[in-house]
């Protein structure tokens, strides 16, 4: 659903962004959500999108659970899909974002058609805590009537038999690289447009949300969800206050999970925090409002629970502001703690509270991580991820011509 893209949506758009530069041309196969429009934001001349009815597998499934499978991504089926991608011309590569069935299709299809088929993993396969694992299968209780399909499609099949495999770090790559030491495995980071961050664009969000004039803006960017820990963010807000009555939090993003999403209201009004905290819904990642945030905030905060890369990182950086996130390991594998950002423990609060104070109570400090976060930033630019993947592609394609 458009209105709520989050980071694997921003960075594919991108990808292709990057990818026309050079020559190479996209069809981006998506799902359509009842009820959402299909209207796309600005995509690229070199790619098409185009839609196709996603079906949830498992009997009983309400309206809301079966829309929310379908906008994060849980393990669907498609009939219309499948005669599409047979339909498909010219083709020289299928690369599927997506796992479980969705995915199986496209396996399915490029075996059927022998061409090379990547795989990107962008929200954990192997690298999930138990947690998170365990909440994601929740939601399909009920008779799960789409297993014989996974079966025929071979979805538990999809990393064994793939040309590569590009997951988002090397936490997630080592997992991969021990199951299937045979696979080409790669670490293929996001990449962020850093003129796009570096604009000034602060009057936009001062004019869209004044409530940010004169305040110490405290930013969390990402979709309201439990696996993004708004809720942690709040229980600790309170204590902020105390040391710091100017403060401001505002979580920006989209609701994809409406009993959480009443759940974060109602914390907000039973801990008195309507004047402290600002939602704004969901933002697109190149809405000058949203950079003007990024730009206005004194810190980005991301308490999330599971993070395998955290692109809101390098927006941050982009944008020239400090960041401090929970010990992930994507996050983990950008920040270089007490250099050019904070990293703390969720069940160690005060490990949090700390990098805050560093942040807040020394702006020069805080401004001189952001600058050398900025550095990391520039090793992520759209060019070098999109020249990778184009060379990627022309091994695999090669390769298969090759074994023909």
């Amino acid at each position: 659903n458009p209105a709520e893209w989050g980071g694997t949506e921003s960075a594919m758009q991108r990808l292709f962004e990057g990818l026309g530069r050079r020559g190479v041309d996209a069809v981006a196969y998506c799902p359509r959500i009842e009820g959402a429009s299909d209207d796309m934001p600005a995509m690229p001349a070199n790619c098409e999108v185009r839609r196709f009815r996603a079906i949830v597998p498992v009997m009983g499934v309400s309206r809301q659970c079966r829309n929310r499978l379908i906008s994060m991504g849980g393990n669907l089926m498609s009939f219309d899909l499948i005669p599409s991608l047979l339909r498909e011309r010219p083709v020289s590569v299928i690369h599927t974002h997506a796992l479980g069935r969705i995915g199986g299709i496209g396996l399915t299809i490029a075996r059927y058609r022998r061409l090379p088929f990547v795989v990107s993993i962008h929200g954990g396969a192997f690298d999930l805590p138990n947690t998170i694992r365990r909440s994601l299968n929740e939601p399909a209780r009920g008779f799960e009537w789409g297993k014989l399909f996974g079966w025929l499609l071979k979805s538990r099949q999809l990393f064994r038999d793939a040309d590569a495999i590009l997951t988002c770090n090397e936490t997630e790559a080592d997992f991969l690289r021990e199951a299937y030491p045979q696979r080409r495995i790669i670490v293929q980071p996001h990449g962020v447009p850093l003129a796009l961050y570096q604009t000034d664009q602060r009057q936009a969000a001062q004019a869209a949300f004044p409530a940010i004039r004169d305040r110490q803006v405290l930013l969390n960017v990402g979709r309201i969800d439990p696996v993004k820990n708004q809720d942690w963010l709040l229980e600790r807000t309170p204590e902020i206050l105390q040391r710091y009555p100017r403060a401001l939090l505002v979580l920006a993003g989209a609701c994809t999970d409406d009993v959480y999403g009443q759940a974060i209201k109602g914390k907000i009004q039973h801990l008195g925090l309507g004047n402290h905290v600002l939602l704004t819904g969901g933002l697109p990642s190149d809405d000058p409002r949203l950079i003007g945030l990024y730009q206005q905030a004194r810190a980005v905060v991301l308490p999330s629970l599971s993070e395998t890369f955290g692109l809101v990182i390098l927006e941050a950086w982009a944008a020239g502001t400090p960041v401090l996130s929970s010990r992930t390991s994507g996050p983990s594998s950008l920040i270089a703690h007490g250099r050019n950002g904070w990293l703390f423990d969720l069940d160690q609060a005060q490990s949090f509270h700390q990098a805050l104070s560093c942040t807040l109570g020394n702006p020069k400090r805080a401004r001189d991580m952001a600058a050398q976060g900025t550095l990391v930033s520039r090793r992520h630019s759209l060019d070098a991820v999109a020249d990778a993947l184009k060379t990627l592609y022309e091994q695999v394609i090669q390769e298969k011509r090759c074994a023909a």
